[in-house]
């Protein structure tokens, strides 16, 4: 993306795995929301462990194409020790790293009711369709 239309920034923030294949979903997420946010938003994706980038080099890389404000948005779906205690550690590393740079985060997206509604869905879905 060129840096000069990149004011914000958001970074899917997952845990990882050692199976490549493990990641998917998050691509095709990350793929998804490009389409819906637009040229204004760079998205990418950031590892807590065994996948990379991690969140320190996704924050540096949107940094690096001039976002001035970046929203992490961990893609857990609930808050347990990885997000309460792991994440600030994180997030307080990168904003001492690019002072600058507006860094804040959301609630995990398992927090999210409309995230609950359509998974519930999914689950009454696949109910029907097995008969």
């Amino acid at each position: 993306m060129n840096a000069s239309t990149n004011a914000r920034g958001i970074v899917l923030f997952a845990h990882g795995a050692r199976d490549a294949r493990w990641a998917e979903p998050f691509e095709r997420l990350a793929g998804k929301l490009r389409a819906l946010a637009g040229p204004g938003v760079d998205v990418s994706l950031a590892f807590l462990e065994l996948m990379s980038p991690d969140l320190p080099a996704a924050v540096a890389a949107q940094v690096a194409a001039g976002c001035a404000s970046i929203t992490v948005v961990p893609v857990f779906f609930g808050q347990g020790g990885h997000v309460r205690r792991d994440l600030p550690v994180i997030l307080d590393a990168c904003r001492a790293a690019h002072p600058g740079v507006t860094i804040r985060h959301a609630v995990p997206v398992g927090e999210d009711d409309a995230v609950l509604d359509a998974l519930a869905a999914y689950c009454l879905s696949q109910l029907n369709s097995l008969g």
